[in-house]
């Protein structure tokens, strides 16, 4: 709470002094956007479920977001942002069974009601510096996505490849509430030949949970990310990125429940000062307005529990982006990717003896590694703000279980933004 009063008095500080201290004449712009999600899957092969298990029979789930933005110039190279978000409905089987979840705009909370939060409330301050450098200072409330593993071609939900492990690096347990958000620091430095960027910011106060930890010396998550813009030829540019993470928190041990007697729980060996960490690599290349490829790999340690993001402990995907242009569908495109994601020796041993995480737990565990097909086509209605994505998943192994599945998810995404 001390750290929200001190960015509400920062912001409100700046917007006293902006219609005095604006010399850019820049104006305040809103914009909005709304996305609903319908999936559906009928029924699969299951030798066992447990209580974290995805649904073996028919089912369908709805989920809507919207989204206000306003942004505020203050003074040179400042600006205020502030995002009131609504969401509702629910995900498949309630967002859990799966270790890449099929849909992007769902959460893990029970409550499928639509409910009203704040989702960014963020100071940007930007140096603009000689020979084409920017430094770019961050304080306030806001996604480590928005800023981090960003890749043109596989990072929004709304827009491009609806999986968990491919909107981000699935093994990436980044600091966030249940919804995705954090608060705290970010600092990003950018030249034309590479671009560094890192972030200090909160963790929450339990695994997938809706409250932030503002006790930053006992817990909190550190981000680094170098960025490097390549030049294959005249058609042929991509950027590559490395990115490091380190969780701090009172987390579960997989091996110290796996000691116990009967079957184990995670939260029963919680301590304070325990670590996540990990790193990933991310690559884009694109040829022209036509035709984009992407590739991720992610690992973390896996020895302490999922904190925040998904139950991954090792991703590596591969996908190619084509743009409409190719069949004079200009403001068409499409997507198709793979993304296997596995677990750590702990972890899975963990599964086996019928422990539960916040997403996935059948009650018994045959490992394989989970992976996953997905296409989409992305469609501009025409004389309309509006976007129709018919999406299609396969999923081998769900929940890293070769007893169950496979499992096939249609969806179809509507989305509208102005």
């Amino acid at each position: 709470m001390r750290f929200n009063s001190i960015i509400l008095l920062v912001l409100f500080t700046g917007i006293r002094s902006m219609a005095q201290s604006d010399t850019t004449q820049r104006k305040m712009s809103f914009h909005f956007q709304q996305t609903a999600v319908y999936q559906y899957h009928g029924a699969f092969d299951a030798l066992y479920s447990g209580d974290n298990s995805m649904i073996n029979k028919e089912e369908g789930a709805l989920s809507l977001t919207s989204t206000l933005f306003f942004d505020a110039p203050l003074w040179k190279g400042a600006n205020f942002t502030f995002n009131p978000e609504l969401s509702g409905g629910k995900g498949l089987s309630q967002a859990k069974g799966l270790g890449g979840f099929t849909n992007g705009e769902t959460f893990r909370i029970g409550n499928p009601e639509p409910v009203v939060y704040v989702a960014r409330l963020l100071l940007e301050q930007n140096f603009e510096l000689s020979h084409h450098r920017n430094l770019k200072l961050v304080i306030g409330k806001y996604g480590l996505s928005d800023y981090f593993d960003f890749n043109a071609y596989s990072h929004d939900p709304r827009a491009h490849f609806m999986n968990w492990s491919l909107m981000n690096q699935g093994s990436w347990d980044y600091a966030a509430n249940t919804r995705g958000y954090t608060s705290g620091l970010y600092i990003e430095y950018k030249t034309p030949q590479a671009e560094v960027r890192g972030s200090f910011s909160a963790v929450p106060t339990s695994a997938n949970g809706p409250d932030l930890d503002y006790n930053y010396d006992k817990a909190n998550g550190i981000n680094l990310e170098l960025t490097k813009p390549f030049q294959v030829n005249a058609s042929w540019s991509g950027f590559f990125r490395i990115l490091a993470y380190r969780n701090q928190a009172a987390m579960g041990n997989y091996d110290l429940a796996n000691r116990a007697q009967g079957i184990p729980d995670i939260t029963s060996t919680r301590s304070p000062y325990r670590t996540k960490y990990g790193y990933g690599l991310n690559a884009e290349l694109s040829y022209s307005d036509v035709l984009g490829l992407f590739a991720r790999y992610g690992w973390s340690d896996g020895k302490n529990e999922t904190w925040a993001f998904t139950e991954i402990d090792e991703s590596i995907s591969v996908g190619v982006h084509f743009w409409g242009k190719s069949w004079n569908r200009k403001q068409d495109f499409a997507g198709i990717a793979w993304v296997t994601n596995g677990l750590s020796s702990s972890h899975q041993k963990y599964q086996q003896l019928g422990g539960n995480g916040f997403m996935i737990g059948d009650g018994n565990l045959t490992y394989g590694q989970e992976s996953i097909l997905e296409a989409f086509y992305s469609f501009q209605v025409p004389a309309s703000p509006f976007t129709l994505s018919p999406d299609f998943q396969w999923v081998i192994n769900p929940g890293y279980n070769i007893d169950r599945g496979p499992l096939t998810v249609w969806g179809l995404r509507v989305h509208t933004e102005f």
